[in-house]
């Protein structure tokens, strides 16, 4: 069986490690996510503005395989889609903040994903995860919709400003790594 966190404050997604530290795009990532891609009705329900479906943003299913005997995300009879891959096409629909520090190197500079499950046209669930080698995930959480409520409550800069730790800058201890062509960055 699945266990999966769910992170329901800031201080949990900062303390998760999720989309840090630089070049990883996670971070930009799931504040377009919050801000630009779902809303949230009356009734509660999570709205995208656009079915993953259809492709858009780079979003694309997500077949939930067995990863070392285990599923990444709980198993069930529904449709998950994922978003994050920079070096597909389709994430040009990102905006520039989103794709502007991927290297197309081995770098973590794209190793950041949302996974979404639909259920009747809504996000029934929001998940975040990362890519450990060119094909398995690492650490995935669940964002909890109070969560999304909060980052829609900030700006970009704030949002990014309580994301890092005290003693955290943006490029601090970064060294990029020499060009390589063989860059795994495009899968998944």
């Amino acid at each position: 069986m699945v266990r999966i966190d769910t992170l329901n404050e800031l201080s949990q997604l900062r303390d998760s490690g999720f989309g840090q530290p630089y070049p990883r795009h996670g971070l930009n990532l799931l504040y377009w996510f919050a801000h630009n891609y779902v809303k949230i009705d009356s009734y509660g329900r999570m709205t995208p503005n656009t079915s993953p479906a259809t492709g858009v943003y780079g979003f694309h299913r997500f077949h939930n395989f067995k990863d070392e005997d285990d599923y990444l995300l709980p198993s069930q009879n529904l449709p998950y889609y994922g978003v994050g891959n920079l070096g597909v096409s389709k994430a040009y629909d990102l905006p520039l903040y989103v794709r502007e520090d991927y290297t197309h190197n081995l770098d973590g500079s794209n190793k950041d994903r949302i996974m979404v499950r639909m259920k009747d046209g809504y996000l029934e669930k929001v998940y975040i995860t990362e890519h450990i080698d060119q094909t398995r995930f690492g650490r995935t959480h669940r964002i909890s919709q109070g969560l999304i409520m909060n980052i829609k409550r900030l700006k970009l800069n704030e949002f990014l400003q309580q994301m890092r730790s005290q003693n955290q800058s943006r490029n601090q201890n970064y060294t990029a790594p020499p060009p390589n062509n063989d860059s795994w960055c495009t899968i998944l």
